[in-house]
């Protein structure tokens, strides 16, 4: 007789958590800013006139031109890997394979920052735990204490919540913001009210003094704000676990814009309540010293909230950054580049293991105190991958002009040419600052990496072409009969 034929039983493991709109601005938030934590060294290199000048001005000549490119080419290509399919489709495989692998070795300095500044955190709070102070053993010039076992800490719990996909990354990251902007508020709050009570004009002196020129005010902070306001295209890496990117990254987007830019005005303004002088003067400040003002203006109690608020701060862009520079590699390992097993993904949360993990293990060795001086080629790395998405972003808009694009830069090739050389134009200027600052080390150190990527390009190439020949040499899966006869 006939057998019936027995459907296969159908997966039941639920789908995975999506990013969906708010979780997906928490993580825009975090990849870009994290708050005002971090930018006070802005105001002692510049002056609080200058500062607050940068910060409302930048958004408008570096965020908004690259935070238009990312929602076109974003919405146009919602795919996993973002900004590396982006420059593929638009200037070729080489330019692609430049742009996925420079930014992931790029990360390897830029996300070592965040449990660094963690510990830094802590350390206020707890002084045991400062870089040498309890040196547990030695490997030739590398040194690992107890700050850096708690680097490592970091970077293991937010690993695993890594492991659990981008979805549920963006749920937490909405928990940490508010974490980390409440006291944020509360510092504000107090601040804007001591401005008020005492009669104190924040922004008196433009500049750090009679001896600092406007035009060298301006140029010495927005290499320091840039830093604090790059990272627009992170969240595109895991466009592929977004619920509906096309209609939610422009809108999470211009959203972060907002909050991001209000999250450094408003601590920052009523920060200036502690005057130019002492301990918590602007004249004084460096990372982390909201915590010296909110003890100044409030006492303690506040400076432990804002202290805590920056230890969150800190890590939640770890995890956040995390979530989009370990897709880098599985984009690359299914081209062929790296190895196939990078690409292999979690049957429950679809999640690719050995990528996220193999990247975290890169991090936590760049958390040693021997490589913290590489983080110097960090924004000269990140500006030539904002200009290579500009690049693309043109040669798509001509080559497949009937693309679809779900939204579309207004304002025609006008629009364009302004956003083109606003961020040229900036990105030239914070270079020339970089050499003004540290001579040509961070252009070294930006060459030798750029020469290393050039060169492993053609070795990658054959290798990416092998795997292709192999698989299409391998025949074409045939259906199997569903029926059999049996006796």
């Amino acid at each position: 007789m006939t057998a019936v034929p027995v459907a296969p039983a159908p997966n039941r493991l639920p789908a995975p958590k999506r990013v969906r709109m708010m979780p997906l601005v928490a993580l825009i938030f975090f990849s870009v800013s994290g708050g005002a934590y971090g930018i006070e060294e802005l105001f002692s290199t510049s002056g609080p006139g200058m500062a607050i000048l940068l910060i409302m001005v930048t958004p408008l000549i570096y965020s908004v031109p690259h935070a238009l490119v990312v929602a076109e080419l974003g919405t146009a290509i919602p795919e996993e890997g973002g900004y590396y399919h982006w420059v593929k489709r638009g200037l070729g495989k080489f330019w692609g394979f430049q742009q996925g692998l420079l930014q992931w070795i790029c990360s390897f300095v830029d996300m070592a920052v965040y449990p660094v500044l963690f510990t830094s955190y802590l350390q206020s709070l707890v002084g045991a735990v400062a870089p040498g102070e309890h040196v547990l053993f030695r490997l030739g010039n590398l040194q690992f204490d107890l700050n850096w076992f708690i680097c490592l800490a970091v970077i293991v719990v937010f690993t695993l919540l890594n492991l659990l996909g981008a979805g549920w990354v963006g749920e937490s990251s909405v928990v940490f913001a508010v974490v980390c902007l409440l006291p944020m508020l509360i510092l504000s709050v107090i601040g804007i009210a001591h401005l008020v009570g005492d009669g104190i004009n924040p922004v008196g002196s433009l500049t750090t003094g009679a001896d600092q020129s406007t035009w060298n005010a301006f140029g010495a902070g927005l290499f320091i704000v840039m830093w604090n306001y790059c990272g627009w295209d992170s969240v595109s890496n895991v466009a592929g676990e977004m619920e509906n990117p096309r209609r939610h990254l422009p809108r999470a987007l211009a959203v972060s814009i907002v909050l991001i830019m209000v999250g450094y005005l408003l601590p920052t303004i009523a920060s200036l309540a502690t005057g130019a002088d002492g301990d918590a003067g602007w004249q004084n400040w460096e990372a982390g010293s909201f915590s010296a003002v909110a003890e100044q203006l409030a006492g303690p109690w506040l400076q432990v909230t804002v202290t805590v608020g920056g230890m969150f701060a800190a890590v939640a862009m770890f995890s956040a950054l995390l979530a989009s520079n370990s897709r880098l590699p599985v984009v690359l390992a299914k081209d062929g580049y790296f190895p196939g097993w990078l690409a292999k993904e979690s049957p429950r949360y679809r999640v690719p293991i050995a990528s996220v993990v193999g990247s975290s293990v890169i991090y936590a060795v760049f958390c040693l105190s021997s490589f913290t001086n590489l983080v110097i080629f960090d924004v000269f790395l990140t500006n030539i991958g904002i200009l290579l998405e500009v690049a693309a972003l043109i040669a798509l808009r001509i080559k497949e002009p009937s693309l679809e694009r779900p939204y579309r830069i207004p304002g025609g090739w006008w629009s364009i040419g302004a956003i083109v050389l606003s961020l040229l134009g900036v990105c030239a200027w914070a270079a020339w600052q970089q050499y003004v600052e540290s001579g040509t080390q961070a252009v070294t150190y930006g060459l030798v990496v750029i020469g290393g990527s050039f060169l492993l390009y053609p070795l990658l190439a054959r290798r990416a072409r092998r795997v292709r020949d192999r698989a299409a040499q391998q025949p074409a899966p045939v259906a199997a009969d569903l029926t059999s006869t049996a006796s």
